[in-house]
């Protein structure tokens, strides 16, 4: 086979988001390109968790539909994933609590009991009878299993070893080379991009499918000398980074549409003040709670008109981990040299999603901005200069007061209400868009790929971009995606779908947020292909849709 569905499923608890990222491992380490979607209801504790990982000898960024190799870890995963498996799938089924006529039986609990382990080792027991069934060699899977289980190695290994000998029916994948990358969720890629840009401070509240970044960054902090900061609301954390970033730390925070909600009103502060601030808006179901393990692109508007007033942002969406690495380093470099806030948008498909990324594509780094004070003279936090950047001094000033205003104010940051110095500061504020508009243009803010040439054009943003890549280049067709939201690259757009004789829009709501805003810059959208239901599209499903209506 030159590509492996696998689906692994149990009750919560099972360990099925580590089996998952393990088994992802092993493909990346046979040459495999990988990728995992992990789907999980937000439950304290129960109900059914499933992760699908599909490998292949090119880059992937989504799942297919059909299964090749079920490993059901208790009787639900058995009852409700069966009929997903192609006709000559393999099902590994843990033999003692599920009965089926068909496939391998292995006993995960008795091999546990007999090793004296944990019963959430039983994963480790059907990651080994899977290595055996795809003709993997034990050094190879015992590797493995040592880097992805540090904690009881030598009980994981006996275990893994028991089920790896007991497996018998094969359905042998073929070792194709050295590993080619590493494996990487687009969290772990925000991260990583916010530090490679020079980040201090990570402030954030945990909230679905953000949490993640929180994580990794509490992790990194000893390392790295990062500021990670967990305080008590979403309303803290925004003001203890917009403090942060006054006094001169490049200051980050992460949330999802509900923690976004309560920022709103410090996010204007932010734009008043002209302070530099970078939000992570990992989006999920909603309105309010929602459903917070599920995806969708529904924030999109909200996120490029929260708050009151006018004021300029950035609002990015990224789609892989790649440009998640890119983008929030320049999301945090801008907002510096603009001194605006920055809005980095991810969903949960691409947040706790795992690819195989090249190391090599990690390399760049966004320059970092060093706020400039003035030399000579008397301070001026606000002043009005030719493209609207003011000088950005941190205290201590020797000889000045440098004051941040979220009330209407003139240069020199004293409250004001007169008409005149009102629209002075608003046009100065606004003076920044066109250059904002200029330097983003420099940046590639939409990726063509696919056939270049065809009138048929895909457009997408965030995290089904791969999805539509793959999709064009199988059906020859174009595919375009946005990575810049505002200010929207309009004329790179145009350019990009002049010649279309026909164009589908696909994105994760339902009223289709992106092609209203395509629409409103006269990019006509003829389908729109909208997904609702919290569960991202497979390859499969959008092409048979595409062929469907092309028709």
């Amino acid at each position: 086979m030159d590509e492996c569905s696998v689906l692994i499923g149990g009750k919560a608890g099972d360990g099925i988001n580590l089996a998952g990222q393990t088994i992802a491992r092993i493909f990346t380490s046979l040459g495999y390109y990988a990728y995992m979607y992990y789907d999980y209801p937000s439950l304290i504790r129960g109900g059914h968790n499933f992760s699908v990982i599909r490998a292949s000898t090119h880059p992937v960024g989504t799942h297919r539909s059909g299964i090749d190799i079920l490993l059901a870890m208790d009787p639900t995963t058995l009852r409700r994933h069966q009929n997903d498996c192609k006709r000559d799938a393999l099902i590994i089924f843990n033999s003692d609590i599920v009965r089926s006529d068909a496939g391998s039986g292995i006993p995960l609990k008795t091999i546990v009991e007999k090793r004296e382990g944990s019963s959430v080792m039983e994963n480790t027991a059907m990651i080994g009878a899977l290595a055996s069934a795809i003709g993997m060699e034990w050094d190879d899977l015992a590797s493995v299993i040592s880097h992805e289980m540090r904690k009881s190695t030598g009980k994981n290994l006996d275990i893994a070893r028991d089920a790896f000998q007991l497996q018998v029916d094969k359905k042998e994948l073929r070792w194709i080379g050295q590993s080619p990358g590493i494996l990487l969720s687009g969290n772990e890629a925000v991260s990583l991009g916010l530090l490679s840009a020079g980040l201090n401070g990570y402030i954030a509240y945990p909230m679905s499918p953000s949490t993640g970044i929180l994580h990794f960054m509490a992790a990194a902090s000893a390392e790295t000398g990062l500021q990670v900061f967990q305080p008590e609301s979403e309303i803290a954390v925004i003001t203890m980074a917009e403090g942060m970033a006054y006094a001169g730390a490049k200051a980050a925070v992460g949330t999802s549409g509900g923690g976004f909600c309560l920022m709103t009103e410090a996010l204007s502060m932010a734009g008043m003040a002209e302070i530099p601030i970078t939000i992570i808006l990992a989006q999920r179901s909603g309105p309010s709670t929602g459903t917070p393990t599920y995806t969708a692109q529904s924030d999109l508007h909200f996120a490029i008109h929260a708050g009151h007033g006018e004021f300029p942002r950035f609002v990015f969406a990224p789609g892989d981990p790649q440009q998640a690495f890119e983008w929030a380093g320049h999301a945090l470099s801008l907002s510096w040299q603009f001194q605006v806030p920055s809005v980095l948008m991810t969903d949960k498909t691409l947040a706790e999603g795992l690819y195989t990324v090249s190391p090599e594509l990690l390399q760049a780094h966004a320059p970092v901005y060093v706020p400039v004070p003035e030399s000579e003279g008397e301070y001026h936090r606000y002043r009005d200069t030719g493209d609207g950047i003011s000088p950005y001094a941190v205290p201590p000033l020797f000889g000045s007061v440098i004051k941040g205003n979220s009330k209407s104010h003139d240069e020199r940051g004293i409250s004001i209400d007169d008409g005149e110095h009102l629209s002075s500061m608003t046009r100065k504020q606004m003076k920044k868009v066109p250059l904002m508009k200029k330097v983003v243009s420099r940046l590639n803010p939409v990726h063509i790929s696919g056939n270049v040439d065809s009138d048929v054009c895909l457009i997408s943003w965030g995290s089904n971009a791969p999805l539509c890549r793959e999709a064009a280049q199988i059906m020859g067709i174009k595919s375009v995606q946005p990575v810049v939201m505002h200010p929207f690259p309009e004329s790179e757009m145009v350019a990009a779908t002049r010649n279309s004789s026909m164009t589908f829009l696909l994105e994760d709501n339902y009223s289709g947020q992106m092609a209203d805003i395509c629409e409103a810059h006269g990019i006509p959208v003829d389908v729109r292909l909208p997904r609702f239901d919290g569960r991202p599209f497979t390859i499969d499903q959008l092409i048979e849709d595409l062929w469907g209506l092309a028709e």
